[in-house]
């Protein structure tokens, strides 16, 4: 991995929840174009959907925090599954072998969980999702895994632009009358 000086010197510090400086989109183009090549094709593994970890090695992806990053959003999205599974005690779906590491992520599953709104366990798994990032990059400042983990985040502050609380309360009441309509419940 090579070290690149002047894009990470370049790149504005950024805090979750605040207005997005440039687009993922225009700053994957920009990166790409920067980058040695073997670094640029990385660029295609930084999304927020989980990659397997087996597609990641066939891909011959070197950095160290793209793969722990898929690593924690399989982790963390298990652990959602089997949490809302158990709430609905389907317990014809098999998890037994839902990984219990790394912590964090299934601590985030949890704390989203059981948060008061699913807007607001939305914020808590997006705020956990940065701070995994962070975590991963650790004190590098100058290498590919920078320009990486700048990428994440900007998809993750760009996921948070979407969220509207009225128009999910709308969806959320939708999808519940019709959940009721089909159990026969009046509500």
């Amino acid at each position: 991995m090579s070290n690149y000086y002047y894009l990470g010197a370049q790149l504005p510090y950024i805090i979750y929840g605040q207005p997005v400086p440039v687009s993922s989109w225009d700053f994957r183009e920009m990166a790409m174009r920067e980058m040695d090549r073997s670094d640029a094709r990385d660029l295609e593994f930084c999304t927020l959907e989980p990659i397997p970890q087996e597609k990641l090695t066939e891909a011959k992806v070197s950095s160290n925090l793209i793969k722990a990053w898929h690593n924690w959003e399989e982790v963390l999205r298990l652990n959602l599954a089997k949490n809302r599974s158990m709430k609905l005690n389907r317990y014809d779906v098999v998890f037994e072998n839902v990984p219990e590491a790394p912590h964090d992520a299934v601590a985030a599953a949890k704390n989203a969980f059981n948060a008061d709104s699913p807007l607001e366990g939305e914020f808590i798994l997006d705020k956990a999702r940065w701070n995994a990032i962070e975590d991963f990059l650790g004190a590098e400042y100058f290498s590919a895994n920078v320009v990486y983990a700048f990428l994440l985040k900007l998809q993750l502050m760009e996921r948070k632009l979407t969220f509207d609380a009225d128009e999910g309360f709308a969806e959320y009441k939708n999808i519940y009358a019709s959940i009721l309509t089909k159990t026969g419940d009046p509500a």
